[in-house]
């Protein structure tokens, strides 16, 4: 849950919820406080300050003597109610959101790791994370070393003295490796490192990583948890208490804030999310045993299906095999290019976890702005796509992607 507490007077719904209900109970039910008017539904609090019962009271407040709203740059109710959400569906005792995805890395980064510290993560992540730490963090004396994401033994071996950061996607983007959760947890707590997952495939409904060990859960909100591709959000889950502190004093001067209304279309989309995640689970599946028998598809990469090399360790670590499926067309970009425009129904876009199925040739779109070398070592080929199953009949996303074939 947040650790920022309301100003105002509010009911205690949200303690009502045990940690024991089903994620079903949780996502709906979690994380909301009532006000006096009795709402079913979370309001949206669109509000930039709040006011204070006295002078002493805000000095109070601002001394961080007593807890309550401030600002609406770090302090929110709407806010705190997705934060609480989240977090009751993650597992996790702290939880901060941010204006998207990347400010949470950005943020965790800056404020828990110092000049001259180094990080581990691995080559198959998101085009925009693989130039983050290889650009943006290289500014602050912040050094990175990349490995394969499923190979623990490269994880182990790439240790420094001066390593205080592991981190994955895992799945991972676009070619779904599976990573090993506990033995790199077991990695950085040796290194008395942070192991950070980003859960952004997954959800919690899939995989709960601080339950495998690690130390924090990187979410981009504007995926799964939205559904519907409608805003931009993140966030950042962890049970260590000096973590989230530093995190938020980090938020509170530099303000990546998520807005109220973006934390309230989040509200609203985890309340589903266990039913979405099933039917993405099931559409990704049957795309991907379809792709298998197709004579134009070279390879096919999808967790679920047995000849998947992460196929065992994903059975033992999620509950699913995840929405998103690549596959290698025979041929060229152009061959993928081709395929791609053939289709009619999907939606050529790079955005993932939406209702709506979606088609994306990732070595000129996600992965652009890496280099060559960089997209190599991550398999993405000119001849990769990546398909994030909606929620639309299995058959006729099937339909469209033979209609490409052809």
């Amino acid at each position: 849950m947040s650790r920022v507490s309301h100003g105002c007077s509010l009911s205690t719904d949200a303690n009502l919820v045990s940690p024991d209900y089903a994620m079903e109970t949780r996502a709906v039910r979690s994380g909301q406080l009532r006000t006096a008017e009795g709402e079913h539904s979370e309001p949206i609090f669109v509000t930039s300050s709040f006011i204070f019962s006295s002078a002493r009271e805000a000095a109070a407040r601002f001394s961080g003597d007593e807890d309550g709203n401030i600002y609406s740059r770090f302090t929110n109710p709407t806010v705190h109610g997705f934060e609480r959400r989240l977090g009751a569906m993650e597992g996790a005792e702290f939880c901060i959101a941010t204006s998207s995805g990347m400010a949470a890395i950005t943020g965790l980064v800056l404020s828990n790791l110092r000049p001259g510290d180094h990080i581990i993560a691995s080559w198959e992540m998101f085009g925009s994370t693989v130039s983050l730490f290889s650009k943006v963090f290289d500014q602050f004396d912040i050094k990175l070393t990349l490995v394969p994401v499923a190979n623990t033994e490269a994880w182990k071996s790439a240790i420094r003295p001066e390593t205080r950061m592991l981190f994955l996607e895992t799945p991972s983007n676009p070619l779904c490796e599976i990573a090993d959760i506990g033995a790199l947890a077991d990695i950085a707590r040796e290194q008395q490192a942070l192991l950070v997952v980003d859960n952004c495939f997954c959800t919690p409904v899939l995989q709960q990583p601080l339950a495998l060990g690690a130390d924090v859960v990187i979410h981009t909100a504007t995926k799964y948890i939205d559904g519907q591709g409608r805003c931009v959000g993140g966030a950042m889950l962890t049970n260590d208490e000096s973590i989230h502190d530093a995190f938020f004093a980090m938020l509170r001067t530099t303000g990546p804030t998520m807005s109220p209304f973006n934390a309230w279309v989040f509200l609203k989309g985890l309340e589903t999310l266990p039913l979405r995640m099933a039917q993405h689970c099931k559409n990704a599946s049957d795309i991907a045993f379809w792709l298998l028998e197709q004579d134009k598809i070279d390879q096919v990469f999808y967790p679920g299906l047995p000849g998947h090399p992460g196929h065992s360790l994903a059975k033992r670590q999620q509950s699913d095999f995840g929405g998103v499926v690549s596959f290698k067309i025979k041929g060229d970009q152009e061959a993928a290019w081709e395929l791609i425009d053939a289709t009619r129904m999907l939606s050529i876009t790079a955005n993932l976890g939406d209702a709506r199925t979606t088609i994306t040739h990732p070595a000129t779109t996600t992965h652009a702005r890496v280099t060559a070398d960089q997209r190599k070592r991550a398999g993405v080929g000119p001849n990769l796509i990546r398909i994030s199953a909606g929620l639309e009949d299995s058959g006729d996303i099937i339909e469209d992607l033979a209609r490409g074939l052809k």
